[in-house]
């Protein structure tokens, strides 16, 4: 016998019984817009570690989850008469269908183009289409709407990819590592002098520089982080562990005994 799978319409039903006033969850009654946010962050940076450690069973549920935020919103939006779910949809296939002409000929789903596209001519035509979209909404600034809500590193490399669109840009990233060594002499400057101002503003502009540098080497800011920050949570951990087994603390080893242990973990 088939097991019988939900859909899509199930899963408006099940949030339109959750939001019911007589007979829904407390909790979920209690949610609006603003409250719901840090769930919605949570559930993208759970997506995003599943994906991270290839667990692709989890990876499904994590994409559920962040599905149901999307139709959370659909029934706030539905009650209070903003916008409902199919309008979600209609709205995004609508921008998907005009943002990819190189795909859809003529507007149409079915739609087919005869010459293939270049990546570059892609870019050149997204983010044109893109400019078109924010005059539509009085933001002409090529920076107008990127979005002030995103974590500081993705932010700053969008906020250079968009001026490197007019061409605001180094021409190399040996060009950035120049600007990186000098952004760390003018750091250490501002620290010579013990002046506080000056030395978070210097290591804000080292950060986005290594940003920069990020990019033009063509890497992702935010993974390549998160990444270094996974090696170290991995040889910190193996560190602990060998000290552990030998009986001791980190806390009451040396430096030179950290050390090795360090290098150690490293070797692993």
């Amino acid at each position: 016998m088939e097991t019988l799978q939900y859909g899509i319409s199930d899963l408006l039903r099940v949030m339109e019984r959750l939001r019911d006033p007589e007979s829904g969850c407390p909790w979920d009654l209690e949610q609006d817009f603003r409250s719901i946010v840090p769930s919605t962050l949570e559930e993208c940076y759970e997506l995003a570690q599943a994906i991270e450690h290839e667990d692709h069973d989890h990876v499904a549920e994590e994409l559920g989850d962040v599905l149901f935020q999307v139709v959370f919103y659909a029934r706030l939006g539905q009650e209070q008469d903003l916008f409902s779910f199919d309008s979600i949809v209609d709205r995004l296939v609508d921008k998907l269908v005009r943002r990819h002409p190189h795909v859809f000929a003529d507007g149409e789903i079915e739609g087919r183009v005869k010459h293939a596209s270049t990546i570059d001519e892609v870019g050149e035509t997204w983010e044109t289409i893109k400019q078109r979209e924010r005059d539509a909404r009085a933001q002409s600034g090529v920076l107008a709407d990127v979005p002030v809500a995103l974590p500081a590193l993705p932010r700053a490399q969008k906020l250079q990819k968009r001026a490197a669109r007019v061409n605001f840009d180094w021409d190399d990233a040996s060009a950035v590592l120049e600007k990186v060594h000098e952004e760390i002499d003018e750091l250490a400057e501002a620290m010579a002098v013990d002046d506080a101002a000056s030395i978070a503003e210097e290591m804000g502009d080292l950060l986005f520089t290594c940003v920069n540098l990020a990019r033009h080497l063509g890497l992702d800011a935010e993974s390549s982080l998160r990444d270094a920050s996974r090696r170290f949570e991995q040889r910190f951990t193996a560190m602990e562990k060998t000290a552990e087994e030998g009986g001791h603390s980190l806390r009451v080893l040396s430096s030179a005994e950290r050390e090795a242990l360090w290098e150690q973990a490293k070797r692993r």
